[in-house]
């Protein structure tokens, strides 16, 4: 029985290591608690609360403050370089003014456009700008080393980066672990105490008045400096992607002896309002993890999971994401359970692994998403676009409510065709899950140049014997148009499709070479006769004037019989020529096809006959093959191709328990479906089979 924790005191606890799958930890005090590789697999944290013991908020409040007041303190030196600008009658403390000012200007400029990082680039910028010009100007001021230029500009802007970095950072780990109320605006305030004792503190307020004004000055600078550092960090709370430095030094500093879920296991874990300040996720298995409303996820250590970017976290925490773009998207494993996600667009996102149970998808645009093992059960999803989805045995699509799909997402050119699924009416309940299961049992063959069937018959056939325990089985013909066409083949569950795929592919490529030679090989053949029998013509004339110019042999025979000799003379006159060349049948299909009609008929009537009012096997044979040798639409040796399977379903007939038999009856019926899928819907050949095939299949034992 898994472990009961809820409602608990487990400050300060280990759980390092341990598996606790499925353990209830709702309601239960986890500050301070780690659980660093531990299972947790569908363990309950609903309502618990995470992140740092007392004393460890108090230890960080206090290291920050100190940072606080030394940020201060470097900002008095700052400022007391910049008011040498003022000493217009010194030209080497002009210099000395204007080298932090620039610099100054410019990183702040650049901080706040572009963000800390751009910031610091910036810096090394103008300090080698400012640099430069404090060596060009001090080498004209007499008496003035350049190199005391350079060393004092130097230790300004040096002392002026610490303060930026110390201060922004500080502002944020306050915000972020500042458990007592109004830490920042202490922060803030050691932070300009330190400046003005500093700048104050060792002197007397009663010196001169040029000195006061000198100090005034460099304590306003200071403050200004201040207030800046706070204006960074405080940008960085909102996790200010320009600002994203400072805040994972923040973040790292203030989950320091927080709750620690590091490499743990938390598939299935359900975080519903639990409180997860200052909480460490880094490496965790985050797979279908639920945060829906949890408290203060922003302001937890997540390294690069799912909660990094902010977007998906609110998606994760809020559930809404209602018209939202999330085109592209790595929602792998997200937990969307019962989510918003009505015209949402999630085009080419990885979904694989979520969970949207319950969730509302209607028009959502699903093209190209990956939902390898995603489960949708009792989703909404009426008019979504679902688009060349990636769906496998393992998406699970139960009690889906759909009305209605599409399958694209654009409309076919100069149309205002989507390929609606149903194409008219709704679907019944059921009946998307139907439609989309039997997808998922099927591999799509897809011919860009049209199908020879030839070539298809003979793949097929290699594929069935080369997968033996595969079952496979003709589903559809779908005509996409502009020559491309679509077989739909059904396998069996649990059936490599890959594998299939490549076999008939590279099946029907070999038969397709071998057809194509067969091709050639015949139309040679008819080019050799073609020309046989024009030299032979070309010789015809000659033959009949070298005939023409030879006595006639006449062959008189007379009898006497008791008539009249002028009424009994019996003349004959006999002119023999040689056949030429050789016999040239121009009707050759008609007349094979008379052969084929023949041996069909024949394996046809060796069939046993039926009850009189009622058809058998030979009765629905012998109607089979009438259709098909009336049917105008089909040409002729697609005639002889359907008839050949028709032989075959008879031969089938007399013993249909052999296991043989049975394989190439199925491929026959196969056969005969595809051959009549070019049909017109109105042609009396579809008509026909729609009925008959059907009573053969039962007979046979195929259904």
């Amino acid at each position: 029985m898994p472990p009961d924790y809820s409602g608990q005191n487990l400050r300060g606890r280990s759980f390092k290591g341990q598996n606790l799958s499925r353990a209830n930890f709702c309601r239960a005090d986890l500050r301070g608690a780690n659980f660093t590789n531990a299972i947790l697999k569908d363990a309950d944290f609903a309502g618990a609360k995470a992140g740092l013991r007392r004393r460890w908020t108090i230890a960080l409040l206090i290291v920050s403050w100190l940072l606080s007041g030394l940020s201060g303190y470097l900002s008095t030196y700052t400022g007391a370089f910049v008011i040498y600008i003022f000493d217009t009658t010194n030209p080497k403390n002009m210099i000395v003014g204007v080298v932090p000012i620039f610099v100054v200007v410019v990183f702040f400029f650049v901080t706040i456009r572009k963000g800390l990082t751009a910031g610091l680039g910036a810096f090394a910028v103008a300090f080698a700008v400012a640099f430069t010009g404090a060596f060009v100007l001090g080498s004209f001021v007499t008496n003035f080393a350049t190199g005391t230029v350079f060393a004092v500009a130097g230790a300004v802007t040096v002392a002026f980066a610490i303060t930026i970095a110390v201060a922004g950072a500080v502002t944020v780990a306050f915000a972020f672990a500042g458990a007592v109320a109004g830490s920042v605006a202490v922060a803030f305030a050691l932070a300009i105490t330190a400046s003005w004792f500093f700048t104050f503190g060792s002197h007397s307020i009663t010196t001169t008045d040029e000195a006061f004004v000198e100090r005034t000055i460099t304590l306003a600078i200071a403050f200004v400096f201040t207030l800046l550092n706070a204006y960074i960090g405080l940008r960085s709370l909102a996790v200010d992607q320009k600002n994203a430095l400072i805040c994972s030094l923040a973040l790292a500093f203030a989950a320091t002896g927080g709750t620690s879920f590091r490499n743990a296991d938390l598939t299935n874990a359900d975080f519903t309002s639990a409180t997860l300040k200052n909480t460490d996720f880094r490496n965790a298995n985050l797979t279908r993890t639920r945060f829906y409303e949890a408290k203060k996820l922003d302001f937890a250590r997540v390294g690069n999971s799912i909660l990094a970017k902010r977007d998906f976290l609110n998606l994760l925490v809020t559930g809404n994401g209602r018209g939202k773009f999330y085109a592209g998207a790595n929602l792998k494993g997200a937990n969307l359970i019962g989510a918003d996600l009505k015209e949402a667009n999630l085009k080419d996102a990885d979904i694989s692994e979520a969970t949207f149970q319950g969730a509302c998808l209607e028009w959502a645009n699903l093209t190209l998403t990956q939902a390898v093992g995603t489960d949708f059960t009792s989703a909404h999803m009426t008019g979504a676009c679902v688009e060349a989805w990636n769906i496998e045995s393992t998406t699970k699509l139960d009690n889906v409510d759909c009305r209605f799909v599409y399958l694209l997402e654009n409309y076919k050119p100069g149309t205002d065709d989507r390929e609606r699924r149903p194409s008219s009416g709704e679907f019944q309940p059921g009946e998307f899950t139907k439609l989309f299961e039997e997808v998922l049992n099927t591999v799509d063959l897809i011919f860009r140049n049209g199908i020879d069937w030839k070539a298809f018959v003979n793949a097929f056939q290699t594929v069935q014997n080369q997968n033996e325990d595969a079952e496979l089985a003709l589903q559809s013909i779908e005509n996409k148009g502009d020559g491309v066409a679509v077989v739909k083949v059904g396998v069996p569950l649990d059936a490599d499709k890959e594998k299939i795929h490549s076999d008939f592919t590279q099946n029907y490529l070999l038969a397709l070479q071998a057809v194509e030679q067969r091709y050639k090989g015949v139309l040679q053949a008819k080019d050799e006769e073609i020309l046989f029998h024009r030299q032979q013509s070309a010789k015809i004339p000659e033959m009949i004037i070298s005939l023409a110019n030879q006595p006639i042999n006449v062959q008189v025979n007379n009898k006497l019989e008791n008539k009249n000799m002028t009424n009994s003379n019996d003349a004959s006159r006999k002119i023999e020529i040689g056949s030429v060349g050789r016999d040239f049948n121009a009707s050759r299909q008609a007349l094979n096809l008379g052969e084929i009609s023949g041996t069909v008929t024949n394996t046809i009537n060796e069939l046993p006959f039926a009850e009189p009012e009622k058809p058998g096997i030979k009765e629905l044979l012998t109607q089979l093959q009438a259709a098909i040798e009336a049917e105008k639409d089909l040409p002729e040796e697609d005639k002889a191709e359907a008839l050949e399977q028709v032989k075959t379903l008879a031969e089938a007939g007399k013993n249909p328990q052999e296991g043989e038999k049975q394989k190439e009856a199925k491929t026959a019926m196969n056969i005969l479906k595809g051959t009549i899928a070019g049909l017109p819907t109105a042609a009396t050949l579809v008509d026909a089979c729609s009925k008959l095939l059907p009573l053969i299949s039962k007979f046979l034992g195929l259904s």
